[in-house]
């Protein structure tokens, strides 16, 4: 869907990428992305600012939709478990662990599930949820059986390069700036599509990819390569093509870091970095790919640890301010989807308030997924006591579930959960056909 963008105020040079992104069927059976593509079309370049929201009468679109239709049976318990995206300790579903164990007081995932009916999971190796192709695509399987009212989103950071969570089971593909450094998006389209494939069939449907930021600075210890480079007039066309290539597969895409984080030399994974750009400097550094990210539709924005005075002058990091999720990313460059924050677990968000707190104040900046609280217990129970108590409005809390029912049914996902076929991710990941993108890639790198 193409976005009405209209100036309001914040004028944001954004670098375009034509066309716009797919409803997002899934390659079938392919074994891979399509042999070949044609270039991306090359980009625009013109002035954007906030898009309008959509007129919807309180009854007339919502009414009879799936969505609503889900949404009114919801009780609030419900509701708020569909916020959170916690790590799930186990290689089964019916595994037992210590760590579930403490952490959620049930010792399985599937019973983690039943007890708290969160939103969706997201997998690492080291909570021991990756070995092998059978033992993931059975793990995928039996979490999402565990939550037969709503699917989940089963999420995973695979950026490829430096951050690969499933290696060695997918295909090895070059780093962002390595696909960057191609000039040509269609290969950063091609490339998202390779890994989008090989996660759908592993019964993963949200990766935690594109990186979006535009990384300016030679000594940032967080993102360098990670980026696809540090001029925003290519870095833009890069992220919308390979939002476009996880649409392609099926799978949904999340661009990260809002408001951009690469004009730091501090990691948010411990400390709290600060980055002093202007809003003008914002406006044409950072913003472009975020903006050509939500042209090309993507499903989620990630939120960044990062103080930006200059937009916020409460120094509380992105992911706990209102004026930067709130005012600039929705109301001004008009995103309407998921906004998930960073990992909670993480120090540049905890540095001000507890772990309950930091929860209920992400829900009140705009966040809609909250992202592995490192006390899931708590977090939970303070964010289901400001509903109750009215300080998270209902209202509130509806648009964010809303936000992410949105999500799951545009990806197939919210009236069926799909099954994973062992046999078939055998066939598909590190294929022929994928392991040649992957070489491509790298022939043309500079």
């Amino acid at each position: 869907m193409v976005r009405c963008i209209r100036t309001t105020g914040l004028a944001v040079i954004v670098t375009m990428a034509a066309g716009c992104a797919g409803s997002g069927a899934a390659s079938q059976a392919s074994g891979g992305p399509s042999a070949g593509r044609a270039n991306e079309a090359a980009p625009a370049v013109r002035e954007t600012a906030a898009a309008r929201p959509e007129a919807t009468s309180a009854g007339s679109a919502r009414s009879s939709s799936p969505v609503e239709d889900v949404l009114a049976g919801m009780s609030v318990e419900e509701k708020v478990g569909q916020l959170f995206m916690p790590v799930l300790y186990g290689s089964s579903a019916t595994a037992s662990s210590g760590e579930n164990q403490a952490r959620f007081g049930a010792a399985t995932p599937a019973k983690v599930i039943a007890k708290y009916r969160p939103g969706g999971v997201i997998l690492f190796p080291w909570a021991d949820n990756v070995k092998n192709v059978r033992q993931l695509v059975a793990l995928t399987n039996g979490m999402q059986k565990a939550s037969p009212e709503i699917p989940l989103l089963v999420g995973a950071d695979q950026e490829n390069g430096q951050i690969s969570r499933l290696a060695p089971l997918v295909t090895e593909l070059p780093a962002a700036k390595v696909i960057g450094s191609t000039g040509d998006p269609s290969l950063a389209r091609r490339a998202a599509e390779v890994t989008g494939t090989e996660l759908r069939a592993l019964g993963v449907n949200l990766d935690f990819a594109p990186v979006a930021d535009v990384n300016v600075n030679p000594r940032n210890p967080v993102i360098g390569p990670r980026a696809y480079g540090s001029d925003p007039k290519k870095v833009a066309p890069m992220v919308a093509a390979a939002v476009r290539g996880f649409h392609d597969a099926g799978v949904a895409a999340t661009a990260k870091h809002f408001p951009g984080h690469g004009d730091t030399n501090v990691d948010s994974h411990t400390g709290l970095p600060v980055i002093k750009h202007s809003r003008s400097q914002w406006s044409k550094l950072d913003a472009p790919p975020f903006a050509a990210a939500i042209e090309a539709d993507v499903d989620a924005i990630m939120s960044a640890h990062v103080v930006m005075p200059k937009l916020d002058p409460s120094g509380d990091p992105a992911t706990l301010s209102k004026p930067i999720l709130t005012g600039l990313l929705r109301e001004k460059l008009g995103f309407q989807g998921v906004v998930s924050t960073d990992a909670l677990n993480m120090a540049g968000v905890r540095e001000k308030y507890g772990d309950g707190e930091v929860a209920v104040r992400a829900v009140l900046a705009g966040a809609d997924l909250l992202l592995m609280p490192p006390d899931y217990p708590k977090a939970h129970g303070a964010v289901l006591a400001a509903v109750r108590s009215g300080r998270i409005s209902g209202e509130r809390l509806d648009e964010s579930v809303r936000r992410l029912l949105k999500l799951k049914a545009a990806r197939g996902l919210l009236a069926k959960a799909p099954v994973a076929d062992p046999a078939e991710a055998e066939r598909v990941l590190r294929s022929a056909a994928h392991r040649k993108v992957a070489s491509l890639i790298t022939s043309r790198a500079r």
